[in-house]
């Protein structure tokens, strides 16, 4: 598994802390910032991130701001991404189990580190499980698609 992570200044500690726990998980981890001296704004960090992730260069993607909130909103404007905000062990489960979604959104105001660890080894472990899902989940694809032309 590929997987990117980025995040804004607000995000900075808690993705160093994600970002540290997937390598030393073996995941194939790309950090795209950002970087403390750096001012970039969430929308420009997690669209880039979304992206990659809809481009098929990786699997999945963690993006963190203050909330998750942010994040997963811009993540959200890319066709063909699901990105979810995750504070529970419940929601990053069925994050991806109902909702398939590539890209998890965390808040750093919101979720501590050890927190943080578990949902992300909780959201790596889960798989889209389909069934009374799966037709909601493709009525989100043709919706994005319609919104494409």
């Amino acid at each position: 598994m590929r997987l990117a992570i980025g995040c804004d200044i607000a995000g900075l500690p808690l993705k160093q802390v994600v970002y540290d726990h997937l390598l030393g998980r073996g995941i194939e981890t790309v950090d795209f910032g950002v970087l403390p001296d750096q001012d970039i704004d969430y929308p420009d960090i997690g669209h880039a991130v979304a992206g990659q992730v809809a481009a098929g260069n990786f699997d999945r993607a963690i993006l963190i701001c203050g909330t998750g909130i942010g994040m997963a909103i811009v993540a959200n404007k890319v066709p063909g991404i699901r990105a979810a905000v995750c504070h529970d062990p419940y929601s990053a489960e069925r994050a991806r189990k109902s909702n398939d979604a590539q890209v998890m959104a965390l808040g750093a105001r919101v979720v501590g580190p050890e927190l943080a660890k578990t949902l992300t080894d909780i959201w790596l472990a889960s798989e889209f499980e389909g069934g009374r899902s799966a037709p909601k989940v493709a009525r989100i694809n043709e919706l994005d698609l319609e919104r494409c032309r």
